[in-house]
């Protein structure tokens, strides 16, 4: 979800009185906003994870791009895929720091995401690293000439 939905989202929950915001301030930042559930908040999660089906939907720009990989220029297609093992990255770093929290703050159920993001993504990073140079030089010996030329346009 992006902000332009989370946050509207969450000053409905607020207005409905799902959720309270406190306002924490940061040295040297602006003051960040920190949203809890209520009781009643609480309550309304809990039914709607008792009906909510468990689906698992992907969408990924980045599987799409390297779908249409050979109409990429080849250094285009390369920085693509840097890009996306840095921002993979990032995420497994961050996984790891929201583990690194004492048990108090930490629910099996959280432990259990965190290890499943963990697979996943290093299973992607895994995967990623050992197929690039094989996709980009097989991008590079098929392109043509006069598409790059359209590309760089």
């Amino acid at each position: 979800a992006g902000f332009g939905s989370i946050y509207p989202a969450l000053a409905e929950l607020s207005r409905t009185g799902l959720v309270t915001c406190e306002n924490v301030e940061q040295e040297g930042r602006p003051d960040k906003k920190v949203y809890s559930l209520t009781p009643a908040g609480e309550r309304s999660l809990i039914d709607e994870l008792l009906i909510t089906p468990p689906r698992h939907k992907v969408r990924s720009e980045f599987l799409v791009l390297m779908y249409f990989a050979h109409l990429l220029p080849p250094t285009r297609l390369a920085a693509i895929i840097d890009e996306r093992i840095a921002q993979w990255e990032l995420a497994v770093a961050e996984i790891e720091a929201c583990c690194a929290l004492d048990d108090a703050h930490v629910s099996p159920g959280m432990r259990f995401a965190a290890g499943y993001g963990r697979a996943v993504i290093g299973a992607a990073l895994a995967y990623v690293r050992a197929n690039k140079a094989g996709l980009v030089q097989e991008v590079a010996a098929t392109v043509d000439p006069e598409r790059l030329a359209l590309a760089a346009n």
